[in-house]
């Protein structure tokens, strides 16, 4: 079933292009800012102007990494039930935590669903402790334990057309981890171009130098780091963020199943397939309240829209045999990206 953003009305064909067309693959040299005007017909310090008013807009969160999770640092999908009446005081003191970057209400008994990014497993943990001694709720901490589908990249196009397959739901190989600890084991000068690249490039004609000279590196050198984290799969994608809610697609659920373990795999790479889908993944349960295993995302322009895509594949793949829930978003209290090392972690370094 077709997902479609509703662009802004005043979005042009260049605009959309920009905004569609480099949400992966964003050149990686020098000027990248003039490979893309080249591409699209335009002067480099136009298209540097279109992101920076696109940024503006809060159409584009950033432009820059997606780190593959497990890879670097811990992070893990975490919830809690907040008593309806404290609920906007509980998700304020969850927002104002700089290792949470998404923090969404969701229509469940568990109605404040967070991801938490930290450096090490250890910090995620007092961050999890903080909430839970700050707000008197116990949290439920859900790690992924295998990936089908994460890319964060949504094709604006009708129905999807230019959509790519999910070459990660086809792979059956282990996704590699941190350290021990859940920590991040790269040599500190990576490790402190990671921190700075956490909150994306700089919006002019030489991010990359501009990022070289944050971090002590030559230009070339940071160009080629990024360019090896990409084919190492560390990060996941670089290019163009978008904020979906920006873009129309303002319906999004978190369908989950309760599948058993053997089957579980199976059926996560069926469903990452799916052009519905925009994530999918396996995680852990926590009983007795929360036994769901296999969850993905479906975005959509409309809550009937998801609902009905939803609908069509539980029936074609046979999900709804298991038990299962549909966890639709109220309200977004925080979507920032990811930021796995923060000013402490790099002082050190």
């Amino acid at each position: 079933m077709p997902r479609q953003a509703i662009l802004p009305a005043a979005l042009d064909a260049t605009g959309f292009r920009l905004l569609n067309e480099w949400q992966r693959d964003f050149p990686l040299e020098p000027r990248p800012f003039a490979r893309i005007a080249q591409a699209v017909g335009a002067a480099e310090e136009d298209v540097i102007a279109a992101y920076r008013d696109l940024s503006a807009q809060g159409l584009v969160s950033r432009v820059g990494a997606v780190f593959a999770p497990r890879r670097l640092g811990a992070s893990a999908l975490a919830a809690l039930a907040a008593p309806p009446e404290r609920l906007e005081e509980v998700a304020a003191r969850v927002t104002r935590e700089p290792a949470i970057n998404h923090n969404y209400q969701r229509e469940h008994r568990y109605n404040l669903w967070f991801v938490v990014t930290a450096a090490s497993r250890a910090q995620l943990e007092e961050v999890v402790a903080g909430i839970e001694r700050d707000t008197g709720c116990a949290v439920i901490v859900l790690p992924l334990e295998e990936e089908f589908h994460i890319d964060l990249g949504f094709d604006l196009k009708a129905g999807g057309e230019g959509r790519r397959p999910h070459a990660d739901a086809r792979s059956d190989e282990p996704i590699a981890r941190g350290d021990a600890d859940g920590g991040c084991a790269l040599p500190a000068l990576e490790r402190k171009l990671i921190g700075a690249l956490q909150g994306g490039l700089v919006l002019e004609a030489r991010p990359f130098a501009t990022l070289a000279a944050r971090v002590g590196l030559t230009e070339g050198e940071v160009i080629a780091c990024i360019a090896r984290w990409v084919d190492e799969g560390l990060i996941r994608r670089f290019g163009v963020v978008v904020r979906h809610h920006e873009l129309g697609l303002e319906a999004n659920a978190m369908c989950v199943w309760d599948v058993p373990d053997a089957e579980v795999s199976g059926l996560g790479r069926r469903l990452a397939q799916e052009a519905a889908v925009t994530l999918c993944y396996r995680r852990r349960r926590v009983l007795p309240g929360w036994p769901y295993n296999l969850f993905c995302m479906i975005h959509g322009s409309a809550r009937e829209e998801v609902l009905a895509a939803r609908a069509d594949l539980a029936a074609r793949l046979g999900l709804d045999r298991h038990p299962h829930a549909v966890l639709f978003s109220c309200r977004r209290f925080k979507q920032t990206g990811a930021r796995y090392l923060d000013a402490k972690d790099l002082a050190h370094v």
